[in-house]
């Protein structure tokens, strides 16, 4: 009996050294080895307050990592299990360990781009923001005086927000953007503003913006944007309405249906700058920080006058017999 038990024992043992030998050199292996043998990475949705167990679980029906408690063993030897970030993070089976460990300590989310493009109207800037994915909505996008609020705008909305690409994480607010937004182009104009040339007939930073709306709407050549706010430029210097097209169009709104007539010229709004004399009262788009720099370092020229050649550029002229010429060679000879 006393061999027996002996001998079980001992095999008992065995199996012991064994057990730990396996699990010492599988233990090594989730160590030194890729994470998972997945193809494929994953977008693993972390959430808030979630314990270092449940996201070692989460990453393991994900088939992001082969043993969940030893995940949990090793952020709490490192003393990390509490520093765990929420968020979307995409995981990539070939990372080591440590680069997984990284990446959810450091909250390296997801993120998603929402882009606000050059001369579109703020209604087409917040089209695009209300159809944004993962971006929570606070705002009322019916209610424009009150996301103008909201910001604490003095001015309305429009042409208030630098055009360009913006990247979020899940959740982040569309609040948030705009505030991110709007901070740019601050910087933007104030920057340009501090460096502006001498004696413009411009008096503030607000006029700057409203003026670079309207060339960017004039003109989608970026070269041309010095020399179209040269001659509204001088225009402004000499007491000349701006006749500016697009400010026609943003005056007659909804009801415009692809073509001014001679009515739209003579009908007075606040944006017919056939009628009105100096700016409209607000940015009728939103501008680059191309068009705001143009405006505020304009082109050298007398020109007072340009017209389309068709092509997307201009020509320009010193006077109106000149400009009459290049209407009559560039848009009657086209109808």
């Amino acid at each position: 009996m006393q061999k027996i038990k002996l001998f079980l024992m001992t095999v008992a043992a065995c199996v012991l050294v064994t057990w730990l030998s396996v699990e010492g050199w599988a233990f090594k292996q989730f160590l030194t080895q890729p994470i998972s043998s997945q193809t494929d990475a994953q977008v693993v949705s972390i959430p808030k307050g979630a314990t270092s167990r449940k996201v070692a679980h989460l990453l393991y029906e994900a088939k992001m990592v082969r043993h969940p408690e030893w995940l949990v063993w090793v952020l709490k030897w490192r003393g990390q299990a509490e520093q765990v970030k929420a968020g979307e993070i995409e995981i990539h089976p070939n990372w080591m360990l440590d680069e997984l460990i990284d990446a959810l300590i450091q909250g390296k989310t997801v993120t998603y781009p929402v882009t606000f493009i050059a001369g579109e109207t703020i209604q087409q800037g917040l089209e695009t923001l209300r159809n944004s994915p993962k971006l929570e909505k606070v705002l009322d996008y019916q209610d424009t005086a009150a996301i103008q609020a909201q910001l604490g705008l003095k001015q309305p909305l429009e042409g208030q927000f630098l055009p360009e690409t913006y990247f979020y994480s899940a959740d982040e607010t569309d609040l948030s953007i705009l505030q991110r937004s709007h901070a740019s182009l601050q910087k933007t104009l104030q920057q340009a503003w501090a460096n502006r040339a001498d004696n413009l007939p411009i008096k503030t930073p607000y006029e700057a913006l409203i003026l670079a709306s309207i060339v960017e709407k004039e003109t989608g050549y970026a070269p041309e944007r010095p020399m179209i706010a040269g001659v509204f430029v001088n225009r402004l210097r000499k007491g000349m309405r701006l006749q500016s097209d697009p400010t026609v169009i943003y005056g007659i709104g909804d009801k415009y249906d692809g073509n001014i007539r001679k009515k739209d010229l003579q009908t007075k709004t606040a944006y017919n700058t056939y009628r009105i004399n100096g700016l409209p009262p607000t940015p009728i788009a939103l501008a680059s920080a191309d068009a705001i720099r143009a405006v505020l370092n304009p082109a050298t020229t007398k020109a007072l006058y340009f017209v389309s050649k068709g092509n997307g550029q201009h020509v320009f002229s010193n006077t109106l017999k000149e400009h009459n010429r290049a209407v009559r060679k560039y848009i009657l000879s086209r109808q």
